[in-house]
């Protein structure tokens, strides 16, 4: 495996800032070699103010994980510890979102998230902090019933269809 260039040959060595694995690499199962693959991702610390009548105004927190590769955004608890690593041998996949429309992203994650918990008399504020780039690392395992990725933090498997 190497570094996504387009060309196959195999690249310099690459070092990445990478959320902190909880299931090393050595770890997984595998009927032969273990493949990296590393999707990027961008937090946030959302925050929706939400004005109430006859109230003072109600705050909400939301931690924005925002898969730049497969154009998702989900709610995090909080933002992962991260760790640079230097990798040999990684599939590091692009980013499919361009800054600004990942903020987007972001911002209407938040918004969405706020109409869900709450009774609006009007628009929420929305706002954005400490946006920070970080990849999370996926394993892929040959095994002898077919090949399968491996989220690297919480150890969920799924079948890889080619």
């Amino acid at each position: 495996m190497t570094r996504a260039s387009g060309t196959g040959v195999p690249e310099d060595p690459i070092e990445l800032e990478i959320v902190e694995p909880s299931i090393d690499r050595e770890a997984v199962q595998s009927a032969g070699r273990v493949g990296a693959v590393a999707y990027p991702y961008r937090f946030y610390h959302g925050t929706a103010t939400i004005s109430r009548p006859l109230l003072d105004d109600r705050t909400e927190k939301y931690v924005v994980a925002v898969d730049r590769s497969r154009r998702l955004t989900l709610r995090a608890d909080t933002v992962p510890d991260d760790i640079d690593r230097r990798f040999e041998d990684v599939l590091v996949l692009p980013s499919e979102v361009t800054e600004g429309h990942c903020r987007n992203m972001a911002e209407e994650a938040v918004f969405e998230w706020a109409m869900r918990s709450s009774m609006l008399h009007g628009s929420p504020e929305i706002s954005l902090e400490g946006a920070r780039d970080v990849y999370k690392l996926f394993w892929l395992a040959e095994r002898e019933d077919g090949d399968v990725i491996i989220d690297s933090v919480d150890g969920t498997e799924r079948s890889f269809e080619e």
